[in-house]
């Protein structure tokens, strides 16, 4: 056979082959398509009683007998129902209710045993609706939260009057002794200089509730800058030299260390010097207060240690608390506002972190205040040990 007539009949068998492979796969295409396992749609019923199982307030259905027809396992957390039987504040509202005396009734189900084991939430509050032909809705939710709230808010307000009330009171009286003793210059030299102390102690309180209410409340800082360690320490340093001076304290810190954090500056510098200034108010005169910086799995870490009176246990959970003061005459007698660890522990959450105390009566404390490493300061410090392994 000549070179043409094979090359010809290659060309007719490759034409074949894909003639027949287009045959194949169109009757492929053209065959009916399996079709999908037809799945169940859930009853009306069903989806209303998912709804009712999954709601986060409790819910019970009661006959006009005072039987419980349905409830959910929320109701029976927050003391509705009990073994089976309505709360019987709720089925009093039941009752009015169906009598007709209300459309709606609200009852506070103060739990019976708040004290006992198992303890139900402080504060629950159940509305109660009729559902028609002598059946009633309980829906109860928990109030603990917006209780606790409220009584914070209450104690705040009551603790920023006294404490306002105080140094403006101080301030009216020597202001009526200045004026009272205008013909004795060394009197009025003495009460004029109590008027100053008062009225920086005023102006402190009112800078650091400023700062404060700002900070309460809100969401991790959305903006960071990247901010050196080092820096902070120094600036913190140098703000409360005036107040280590004057108190005979000597402040120790440790080799620059290179960190850094993702944050806020001002207000981290903030709160490292009234950590800083705290150590100083609540450490005898001549004692040392240390400043050191460390990473440690994956945090930076500020810690401020004194040698003073220490914190008592009972004490320490309470020491970040607004106006909480552990020796009330040390810190009137520095001056001090009560708010400075507040603040320390709202600008430290604002960052992702926390602060974190360690105390011995007698001893003395260290407070540390804790950030998330960066991606370089992680991978410096996992260099820096991988080396460390290596020459070793």
């Amino acid at each position: 056979m000549n070179t043409v007539a094979s090359a010809t009949l290659v060309a007719v068998a490759l034409g074949f082959g894909l003639w027949a492979g287009w045959l194949i796969g169109r009757s492929r295409s053209l065959r009916p398509t399996a079709r999908p396992e037809t799945r169940r749609v859930p009853t009306l019923a069903e989806l209303l009683q998912r709804t009712f199982r999954t709601t986060g307030s409790g819910l019970a259905v009661l006959s006009g007998s005072g039987e419980v027809v349905l409830h959910n396992r929320r109701a029976a957390e927050l003391g509705v129902v009990r073994a089976g039987r309505p709360d019987p504040r709720a089925w009093a509202a039941c009752r009015r209710v169906l009598d007709g005396s209300v459309q709606t009734d609200v009852v506070d189900l103060a739990p019976l045993d708040a004290g006992g084991p198992g303890r139900r939430p402080a504060a629950v509050v159940a509305t109660v609706q009729g559902l028609g032909d002598g059946f009633t809705l309980v829906e109860a939710a928990d109030m603990s939260e917006s209780v606790r709230l409220e009584a914070t808010r209450r104690d705040f307000v009551a603790n920023v009057s006294h404490e306002l009330k105080t140094p403006v009171g101080a301030v009216g009286l020597l202001a009526e002794a200045v004026l009272d003793s205008a013909d004795d210059p060394e009197t009025v030299h003495r009460f004029a200089t109590k008027i100053l102390r008062e009225s920086t102690r005023l102006g402190a309180l009112v800078t650091e509730l400023i700062a404060l209410s700002r900070l309460t409340g809100a969401e991790a800082l959305p903006d960071l800058d990247t901010v050196e360690v080092d820096e902070v320490v120094t600036e913190a340093l140098a703000r409360a030299r005036l107040s280590a001076e004057a108190a005979g304290i000597d402040i120790t810190v440790d080799e620059p260390s290179g960190l850094e954090v993702a944050g806020d500056r001002t207000l981290l510098v903030t709160a490292l010097s009234n950590l800083v200034e705290n150590a100083i108010a609540y450490s005898p005169a001549d004692a040392s207060v240390s400043v050191s910086r460390r990473v440690e799995a994956g945090w930076v870490e500020i810690a401020v240690t004194d040698r003073g009176i220490g914190i008592a246990p009972e004490h320490q959970v309470r020491v970040f608390e607004r106006f909480f003061r552990v020796d009330p005459a040390r810190s009137r007698a520095t001056g001090g506002t009560g708010l400075g660890l507040a603040i320390v522990k709202h600008v430290l959450a604002n960052h992702g972190g926390e602060v974190r105390l360690w105390s011995r009566p007698g001893t003395g404390s260290t407070f540390t205040m804790r950030l998330p490493a960066t991606g370089d300061t992680r991978r410096d410090r996992e260099s820096a040990g991988a080396s460390g392994r290596a020459g070793g």
